[in-house]
């Protein structure tokens, strides 16, 4: 892919030159494009004191590029890890709810298992099941008030990241279950689908779908493309990914 808008790339470093898996892949792929790079750290990036711009692409970590994403005059994108558009394929119920709503269904004896995680904050704690008021512990800290994305707990036999670079599919890692296990791909286009349809799809996301113990292919959760792990993806497309993401935010800017 041949980039028209960026110039230059930022690039996390984790000190004394160290970088995380990703940040190697979209080394090696812009100076194999001749991008000029700058490396930083996360505190320069939340002292700003990096003279970024609209043709600056920014990567590392979820609290990094949240630093850029302000720093730029960008619209903080809202997760939508259950798009509306796909709740056909979800395969289990959903609904929202807060800590304090699920604490006082377990004081009550509704000892149901329940998937949770944070429906607007990103990363304030990892999903997990909860099946009693002890699971508790794994939140201690965050806010009763915490708004929650809840989903029925279901049994998982594979589950597989698929890359998607405008809407067209660029990888597809399992990374967790049984590799003989594999996705319906015809489903997966027809979710991707949806979302063009909605206008719910980015210019570059990661799609984590999944096989039930059913035998259906179910979405697991959709990600957004700024700042996402790269599993099998090679560099040349997990850096499109990146790259076509970046450039829609930069395009939103105010």
């Amino acid at each position: 892919m041949t980039n028209t808008l960026i110039s230059k790339a930022f690039i996390q470093e984790q000190g004394d030159g160290r970088l995380r898996y990703e940040e190697q892949l979209v080394t090696e792929e812009l100076r194999s494009r001749g991008l000029p790079i700058t490396f930083y750290t996360e505190k320069r990036i939340h002292r700003r004191q990096l003279a970024l711009d609209n043709e600056s692409l920014v990567v590392g970590d979820m609290r990094c590029v949240l630093g850029a994403i302000k720093q730029l005059g960008i619209p903080e994108p809202k997760p939508n890890d259950y798009p509306a558009s796909l709740k056909n394929f979800m395969y289990r119920r959903t609904w929202t709810s807060t800590l304090e709503q699920l604490e006082i269904k377990f004081c009550n004896g509704r000892y149901v298992p329940i998937f949770a995680k944070p429906a607007t904050r990103r990363k304030r704690f990892t999903g997990c099941v909860f099946e009693s008021e002890y699971d508790l512990c794994r939140v201690y800290g965050v806010s009763r008030q915490e708004q929650l994305l809840c989903s029925e707990v279901v049994s998982w036999v594979s589950e597989y990241r698929v890359y998607v670079v405008h809407s067209q599919i660029r990888s597809i890692d399992r990374y967790d279950g049984n590799p003989n296990v594999l996705l319906d791909i015809d489903k997966v286009l027809c979710a991707i689908q949806a979302l063009k349809n909605a206008g719910e799809s980015y210019a570059g996301y990661a799609i984590d779908f999944g096989v039930l113990d059913s035998g259906q292919t179910a979405l697991v959760e959709m990600n957004d493309g700024f700042a996402i792990g790269a599993y099998k993806i090679d560099k040349k497309n997990y850096t499109d990914m990146i790259l076509a993401r970046w450039e829609e935010l930069l395009a939103s800017a105010v």
